[in-house]
């Protein structure tokens, strides 16, 4: 029986008779078996590529295990639209599977990046400006053959509806038969199945759409295992110890980096001059640390934590963190923020300056600011907050839009385009890898500047103030290495590239004095391992704050503090 009761349509993406027929419309199985095969033969196509590159599928037994694991895929995706067969539902039902095919495929492909739990929050969190640095023509015609096309189709197709009873038997039916083909397909080649699955698990993140929709669910999930109601206090036994007669507060600009991986940065050894202001201003970089994420929806709100990444991640309850106790202590905190996506919940009971409140001829434009524009007018800013927290001593977080891809050629002004030709575009896989590379050296180029004028800025305060900086990125960047760019891999499977962040500190040498906390000191650890698990207990231990959350084995700053 023809699926249409409409005449054939030329425009319709389904070529197997998705047209004509009697008045009384088609079986909605026959259109969810042909929507699937759709979603799995063209849908994955990403993962299909991977499999043809495994070594131990390079034979006929691999062709055969090919077609089983596009046997189960369609029968998972047969499965849940059987279960939303219904005449309100299928159709809206089967849009949005197209176009969470049509879309996964398409950044998959192009960036090398996986669909997961992490990758989800990034997506729910991107802003219209993120958004504008993502579209281009190649993704607009990828999702229009693969995902609108045959919507349209879709929506274009009568279906015959019998009664809810006969119709619920035939959406069980439909169930169980894709359920029966998955089960069986999977038992074909379980052996195999098992064996590639332990041995790549990266492969079960590229099973499209299914991915998109399992890390939606644990999404949800997984703030649902824990505690309800508002966020617990930390440290709040937190105090400062009264300053020596004669000594100055503290002035600490904290700058949270964005994406800079470490093994780009000359100061670590990198070949390339992407440091030259920094080099001449004695500062300690410490070159082996990990990150506690891929991406900045994870990284930032555990590095701000006292936990550590696994205990992070298992948490019951949610928390303050770093920002929260230094102002508890009796800091003047304040928060800048120059990422539209924000600090992640870390800034929210702070006072803070958002994005689009930053504003500085030559420094903004199309509602985007280079990082400098957070110096502009800083001074007026920390007048604003209380006196008397001043006068304990000064915090600031400056949150840089850094090195955000993929769009790197937009993070730099023209003069700090050193490394030439760069990549002027967003899909990066159609640049030459080393113009890739050449756009995001300019992006830390340009950040060495950033930091050293805020080093500048600090130094202009000297006469009253204990001035010292820390900058830590959030995570690193796949730069086209094994075809991968941008970040936010599963972290088990995640390359080193995406897990090693920069973390540099500066000290004045009133800091150093008051504190004992040399930046000799600091350089002697420059080769020791640290992870994002020290960054809370460092930056408490750097700011002299007493509490019993300060675990002082996890403070890198401990061992060259002087007793006071």
């Amino acid at each position: 029986m023809p699926l249409f009761s409409r005449r054939p349509s030329a425009s319709a993406p389904f070529a197997l008779g998705l047209a004509g027929g009697p008045a009384r419309g088609g079986s909605p199985a026959r259109l969810i078996f042909l929507a699937t095969f759709w979603m799995v033969a063209l849908g994955n196509w990403p993962l299909w590529e991977q499999l043809a590159r495994l070594p131990e599928l390079a034979n006929w037994r691999g062709v055969a295990f090919g077609l089983a694991f596009a046997v189960i895929i369609g029968g998972g995706i047969a499965l849940l639209l059987a279960l939303l067969a219904w005449r309100f539902a299928l159709k809206p039902a089967l849009t949005l599977f197209l176009l969470a095919a049509a879309f996964g495929a398409y950044f998959m492909h192009t960036y090398g990046v996986v669909i997961d739990r992490s990758m989800m929050v990034n997506t729910l969190s991107t802003d219209s400006r993120e958004v504008r640095d993502l579209l281009s023509w190649r993704m607009a015609l990828v999702v229009g053959v693969l995902g609108l096309l045959p919507a349209v189709a879709v929506w274009r197709a009568r279906l015959a509806w019998p009664g809810w009873p006969r119709q619920l038997l035939r959406n069980l039916g439909l169930a169980l038969l894709s359920l029966a083909l998955a089960v069986g397909a999977l038992m074909l080649v379980f052996q195999d199945f098992a064996s590639v699955m332990r041995n790549h698990t990266q492969l079960r993140y590229l099973i499209n759409p299914l991915n998109s929709f399992y890390a939606l669910a644990t999404l949800v999930w997984e703030p649902g295992k824990r505690e309800r109601g508002p966020v617990q206090p930390l440290g709040e036994d937190a105090r400062l110890p009264a300053l020596p007669p004669g000594a100055k507060p503290p002035l600490v600009v904290l700058v949270l980096g964005e994406t800079a991986r470490a093994d780009h940065f000359a100061l670590n050894g990198y070949p390339r001059p992407t440091t030259p202001e920094l080099e001449k201003l004695g500062v300690a970089s410490l070159r082996n640390v990990w990150s506690c994420g891929t991406n900045t929806a994870a990284s930032v709100p555990c590095m701000f934590s006292p936990l550590s990444r696994g205990d992070f991640e298992n948490r019951k309850t949610d928390t303050e963190g770093l920002a929260d106790v230094l102002q508890r202590a009796g800091y003047a905190v304040l928060w800048i923020d120059n990422q539209a996506g924000g600090c992640k919940g870390v800034c929210q009971r702070v006072p803070t300056v958002r994005y689009h409140e930053l504003n500085a001829p030559g420094l903004c434009s199309d509602g985007e600011c280079f990082d400098e524009v957070m110096l502009h007018g800083l001074q007026a800013r920390i007048d604003q907050l209380p006196a008397e927290r001043r006068a304990r001593g000064v915090v600031v977080f400056m949150h840089q839009m850094g090195s955000h891809g993929p769009a790197y050629y937009k993070r730099t002004p023209p003069q700090f385009k050193r490394f030439m030709p760069e990549c002027a575009s967003n899909a990066l896989q159609q640049c030459g890898r080393q113009e890739v590379v050449n756009a995001f050296d300019n992006t830390i180029l340009y950040t060495d500047h950033f930091l050293a004028s805020v080093i500048g800025w600090l130094q202009q305060h000297e006469d009253h103030w204990a001035p010292a900086m820390s900058y830590a990125s959030d995570h690193g960047e796949s730069l086209g290495e094994n075809g991968l760019y941008l970040h936010g891999l599963p972290y088990g499977i995640a390359p080193d590239e995406q897990k090693r962040p920069a973390w540099i500190t500066w000290l004045s040498p009133g800091f150093q004095a008051e504190t004992g906390i040399t930046t000799a000191c600091v350089q002697a650890k420059q080769d020791e391992e640290f992870s994002h698990d020290n960054y809370f207990h460092s930056m408490l231990g750097l700011l002299g704050v007493q509490t019993r959350v300060h675990e002082a084995p996890l403070d890198i700053f401990a061992s060259c503090r002087k007793p006071r």
